[in-house]
């Protein structure tokens, strides 16, 4: 079990080590790019960190950066219990602010809902149904009118009334 601890260790601080490596990286890259064999001297420290022989990684962790986390123990730890607490306020400022906001979305849905509701149990009138008819809803009971391919006098003649019947005959004989 301690040889898994030690490798543990090992990779670890070789972790931490080229994750700050990474971030100074990040900015040095923009003022040494120009820098003569400046990407293969990077990779070369890279296989430094890497390597078990040299031990790059665990030599730069113990010189500089053990030191460092040691002497401001006391000062990360309040940092973590301040960012619990700030967090646990912001997740129950947040939720509360969540649930005002549900809410107020059901109280809205509710009302227009309901405004919706009384909308369409008012009592009809000829007036409402074809409010209503062109909103979507079914037509009104009663004989459909007639429509292309659909026939309702007798030997599937349109029905019309006696004035259109009359002015029709008459406009034929004249």
């Amino acid at each position: 079990m301690d040889h898994l601890q030690a490798g543990g260790v090992k990779w670890m601080m070789y972790w931490i080590i080229f994750a700050l490596f990474t971030t100074a990286e990040t900015f040095t890259d923009i003022f040494l790019c120009w820098f003569p064999f400046y990407y293969e001297l990077k990779i070369a420290f890279v296989a430094w960190l890497l390597s078990p022989y040299t031990k790059g990684s665990s030599l730069l962790y113990r010189k500089f950066v053990h030191p460092t986390l040691s002497s401001k123990e006391k000062e990360i730890d309040d940092c973590l219990v301040q960012a619990k607490d700030r967090s646990y306020d912001a997740l129950v400022h947040f939720g509360k602010r969540g649930l005002n906001v549900a809410a107020t979305a059901a109280v809205m849905a509710a009302s227009k809902g309901q405004g919706a509701l009384s909308e369409r149990l008012r009592s009809f009138s000829m007036q409402d149904l074809t409010t209503i008819r062109g909103d979507g809803a079914p037509a009104p009971s009663g004989p459909p009118p007639p429509g292309p391919g659909r026939a309702s006098g007798k030997h599937g003649q349109p029905k019309m009334s006696r004035s259109a019947s009359e002015s029709a005959s008459s406009s034929g004989t004249a």
